[in-house]
């Protein structure tokens, strides 16, 4: 099933996802290669696509997962959340209607 993480971000967290990122980016990238990724972003902090020193205010994926729990423990182990980079995160069930898969 596919399964929403949406994570929002602390205050001026732009150092840590910097510093962090190359992690972040693998785990997803592993995701991608076991064709479990649907989408991931981060959401920037100003309506831009390059926010600059405004960042990010946190981050989206939507992926599969086995259940609620697996895709809690990836959320767990991602970097960023291992780094502070977040304040909170939520995870949900998502059922994609469109585009049809």
């Amino acid at each position: 099933m596919l399964y929403i993480i949406f994570s929002e971000d602390i205050k001026n967290s732009l150092a840590l996802r910097i510093t962090t990122r190359d992690a972040h980016l693998a785990r997803l990238q592993t995701l991608l290669e076991q064709n479990r990724l649907v989408v991931a972003g981060p959401n920037p902090a100003i309506d831009n696509n390059d926010p600059g020193e405004a960042g990010f205010t946190g981050s989206t994926v939507i992926a599969e997962f086995n259940s609620l729990e697996e895709a809690q423990s990836w959320a767990d182990a991602d970097p960023y959340q291992k780094a502070g980079v977040y304040a909170s995160v939520r995870i949900k069930p998502f059922k994609q209607v469109l585009p049809l898969t």
